[in-house]
């Protein structure tokens, strides 16, 4: 079923054959939109051709044709031959094909503008002046002013980055006319929200050390910002924290400080890179389990302690802190009995012992490994607490089920096209894969082969030492990975004993689980017979407890809320019985989307429905495959929201049950409700916008790029000296410039074309660019000059151009909203080092004498350079600058110097 405002989009933008932009709330279904706007093009009109930026080449085809099959579509790639692709372009089809491809068809002249009936864009919000797409729509207008063009964007946040980006953007692609349809249209609310599907939200507390962990976080990110706002240097209304919490705040952010960042200090570019780390850091607290989480910590830990502007902060040693209790901690053993933790680590861990005090009545049976110094490792694991929560609510679905099937009632979610299937999306497949785990195997096991991988991964890193003079540099901050630290001075003798200690005690919890393993490998050969309930943790003779009790409470949402000290302590291997009885097996018996069934105890088995788990960064259009009629948001997300409106609206008669899991009080929530507020803020710019927007009507008079270099000509031709036969014009001859076929990635022929020169691509085997018979260029922007410079590309390219052309010229492109230097001049040393980039180019310079070097600022820069360095230069020949550095077939180069 066709959606109401689709259509009447699909009949504004039919209305207009000049074209118009479209901007499409999020989730909206933007492909439909799409297939159904494509379906109306007429053969006889001619080609459509469809641009789909490189991330979308593979599904976008099949994506459409799923949606209507009746498409006369092809796809055109750069493995066609080009007579294919001529008889291709003449043959009235939609072409989907990309943008490099065919501009460079159009500039050799095999598609043909006049057969080109209209263009689409699919990703008009990161299309600019510079960009391929623009100088595509200024070839084909030049030569057909009747070509429709078309783009779609359902990014509107994207569309208003930047000083009146959509009208420039209108401009370059000759667009006039701008279609918004956000969600609060009205036509969109009414069809949306007629037939709402019933929604379930349950908020989920998060545990003490969760909400700790977040706080923290928050803390040191404000306090990061503070910073950031005593520099002076970026609009201080876009710092705020909900602001930070969104990728595109690192987008505001370097757009302000680029033009400036040579000029920056070490510690306002630290600040901006470790807000990126903050904002990871919030992310996956409440994505990712606990062992996952410390195991991050760690590697951040090593990496960033000497850089890092956050680790030093005052709130900082909480993040570590508390992560590492919702995994482990450590006590002194007195005998056998486990104590409050030892007052040795009370100076690491500063004014927290009070929390853990408390706490440690209430840790039920956790296992501890003791070691030789009397240091007890007792194991917490909290689980995710959204993990209770999702198999609860798959069970009251599982129950509701045989309720209405033993009333006799047809069972409302459970269709013959869906099996009854109920749909569970997260953000990403780790999360799915966990999770499927988690139902599978129960959550107890996943923490356990987490904390498993993770001590394991500690004994690995022990086994990779790094050399001990470069240790001073360490951290002296939490548990150093492996665990040498150099004493100094007599008062840190206590916390880095602590420290070691700590380690010591992993260590020692690894190496038991590796005895285990070899103990349980040995027993399964003599035993061929499957052990019931034993899965390897915990086996060893009176060392380790087994893992009774660890399961999560019934009714306590929290792992630490209900004490169970009252279970008795199950030594060694031979109570296998009673290991069972808490821990029983699992039996999973696979439905095509995995039917399981698990028993949290023996006496109540809990069955659940068939589930099936979809990573929503995959961006497959699941809703419409699977059908489902119960769907559990776990990662919330606005666009997933609108799709399951979008799904409801076209399924007005099946009944769909949504359950929102939500953090109740965390940033999860916040980030949610923050990202429909700024794409609705994004909307009303863009109505501002369109109210004031001045398009002109005549656009298409002037639309190549000539008239430029003409005017100048105009100017110049009535101040030339009166002499020159009386001040008579020479004939104008074109500028010709080839160019290499891999150039068309970047957008200078583009800007050179804007210029007024004839762009001819060929595939040169030396340089990129080819202004003169004696002069070539290779073109290097800043990040390709670091990385040719890393590989020795760079060596090579210049050896074949100083060997082929009299002038080569190395020219060093900087983008036009960044600073024009590579280093602040504070950074440059006196002596040439090998890591430095300068130090580089003079050797590349002594090297090559003959070597010219152009820096230019910008794109339009570049152009007007090579505008001068062909002044009095004749025009170069194609054939020849083919040939260049291809040996004949005799195997002989020619015009090679040597």
């Amino acid at each position: 079923m066709v959606l109401k405002f689709h259509e009447q989009i699909v009949s504004d933008l039919l209305e207009d054959t000049s074209g118009g932009l479209v901007v499409l709330s999020s989730g909206l279904s933007l492909p439909k939109l799409l297939s159904s706007f494509l379906s109306f093009h007429s053969r006889s009109s001619g080609s459509l051709l469809l641009l789909h930026p490189p991330q979308l080449s593979s599904s976008l085809k099949s994506l459409l044709l799923s949606l209507s099959p009746d498409l006369p579509l092809f796809e055109i790639t750069a493995d066609l031959p080009s007579s294919n692709r001529l008889s291709l372009y003449s043959s009235n089809r939609i072409l989907v094909l990309s943008p490099r491809i065919l501009i460079v068809d159009l500039l050799t002249q095999k598609a043909q503008t006049s057969l080109v009936s209209g263009i689409v864009f699919l990703n008009a919000h990161s299309l600019s002046e510079s960009s391929t797409e623009s100088f595509i729509v200024r070839i084909i207008k030049t030569f057909n002013k009747n070509a429709s063009v078309y783009a779609f964007s359902d990014k509107p946040h994207s569309m208003v980055s930047g000083f009146a980006k959509t009208e420039r953007t209108m401009k370059s692609l000759f667009i006039k006319k701008l279609h918004l349809w956000p969600r609060f249209q009205v036509n969109v609310s009414e069809e949306l929200e007629r037939d709402p599907p019933e929604v379930v939200d349950i908020r989920v507390p998060m545990s003490k050390y969760m909400l700790g962990i977040q706080k923290a976080i928050v803390e040191v990110m404000d306090a990061c910002l503070k910073e950031m706002r005593k520099t002076n240097k970026v609009d201080v209304e876009d710092l705020t924290v909900e602001n930070g919490l969104f990728k595109s705040f690192d987008e505001i952010v370097r757009r302000q400080l680029d033009p400036i960042w040579h000029t920056l200090g070490k510690k306002t570019k630290q600040l901006v890179s470790d807000l990126k780390t903050l904002r990871k850091l919030l992310d996956y607290l409440v994505r990712y389990d606990a062992v996952s989480y410390l195991k991050y910590l760690d590697t951040l830990r090593v990496s960033e302690s000497f850089r890092s502007v956050w680790i030093f902060a005052e709130s900082s040693y909480k993040v570590f802190d508390y992560a590492k209790k919702r995994v482990y901690r450590f006590a002194k053993s007195d005998d056998t009995k486990i104590s409050t933790p030892s007052k040795n680590l009370a100076r690491k861990k500063r004014k927290l012992k009070e929390d853990d005090n408390n706490n440690d009545e209430a840790i039920a049976g956790t296992s501890s490994t003791s070691t030789s110094n009397g240091v007890v490792l007792q194991e917490v694991l909290e689980e995710s607490p959204k993990w209770k929560v999702l198999r609860e609510v798959l069970e009251e679905i599982e129950e509701e089920r045989k309720k209405q099937a033993s009333s006799g009632e047809p069972l409302l979610d459970v269709e013959e096209d869906n099996n009854g299937i109920i749909l569970v999306a997260c953000k990403d497949e780790c999360s799915c894969m966990q999770l499927e785990d988690c139902i599978a195997n129960g959550s107890q096991k996943v923490m356990r082969d987490e904390w498993q991988k993770y001590l394991l991964s500690k004994v690995e890193l022990r086994g990779v030492q790094t050399p001990q003079k470069k240790k001073p540099k360490a951290p002296k901050g939490y548990g150093i990975l492996d665990g040498i630290v150099p004493v100094t001075p007599a008062r840190n003798a206590e916390v880095s004993s602590a420290c070691k200690q700590e380690h010591d005690a992993l260590l020692a919890a690894a190496a038991e689980i590796k005895r285990n393993q070899a103990k349980k490998e040995k027993d399964a050969e003599k035993d061929p017979e499957p052990q019931v309930g034993s899965r390897g943790h915990g086996k060893g003779k009176g060392r380790g407890r087994t893992r009774q009790g660890h399961a999560r409470n019934k009714d306590g949402s929290n792992n630490t809320e209900v004490a169970k000290g009252d279970r008795p302590e199950v030594y060694g291997s031979e109570n296998e019985g009673q290991i069972n009885e808490i821990n029983p097996t699992v039996i999973v018996d696979g439905v095509s989307g995995k039917n399981i069934y698990n028993d949290r105890n023996a006496d109540n088995p809990k069955q659940l429905p068939p589930v099936h788990f979809h990573a929503l960064e995959r961006d497959q259009p699941i809703l419409d495959v699977l059908k489902p009629s119960v769907i559990i948001v776990y990662h919330p997300d606005m666009t997933f929201v609108r799709e399951i409106e979008v799904y409801k609206a076209e399924n007005p008669g099946k009944k769909v049950r949504v359950y929102f899991l939500f953090y109740d009080a965390s940033t999860e929530v916040q980030k949610f409700e923050a990202s429909i507020r700024r794409e609705n803020g994004a909307f009303e710019s863009l109505i501002r916008q369109k109210s004031m927007m001045m398009i002109p009507v005549d656009q298409n008079d002037f639309c190549l790029g000539l008239n430029s270099s003409s005017e100048i000509q105009v100017s110049s031709s009535q101040n030339s000296i009166t002499r020159k036969a009386g001040g008579r014009k020479d004939a104008e001859k074109e500028m010709q410039v080839i160019v290499d076929m891999r150039e068309f990635m970047s957008s200078l022929p583009n800007v050179l074309h804007q210029k007024g020169m004839l762009i001819i691509p060929v595939t040169l085997e030396v340089g990129d660019y080819v202004l003169s018979p004696l002069i070539c260029v290779e073109r290097k922007s800043i990040q390709d000059l670091f990385m040719s410079f890393t590989s020795g590309r760079l060596y090579h390219q210049v050896e074949t151009m100083v060997r082929y052309y009299r002038i080569p010229v190395l020219l060093i492109e900087f983008s036009q909203d960044k600073s024009f230097s590579f280093q602040s001049a504070s950074d440059i040393g006196d002596d040439v080092t090998p890591t430095n980039i300068i130090s580089k180019l003079s050797l590349l310079v002594l090297h090559f004498p003959r070597l010219r070097i152009i820096w230019s600022r910008s794109l339009h820069a570049t152009a007007e350079i090579f505008a001068s360095l062909k002044a009095n230069q004749d025009e170069p020949d194609e054939t020849k600058a083919m040939r260049v550095g291809v040996p004949s077939e005799e195997g002989i180069i020619e015009n090679d110097v040597r």
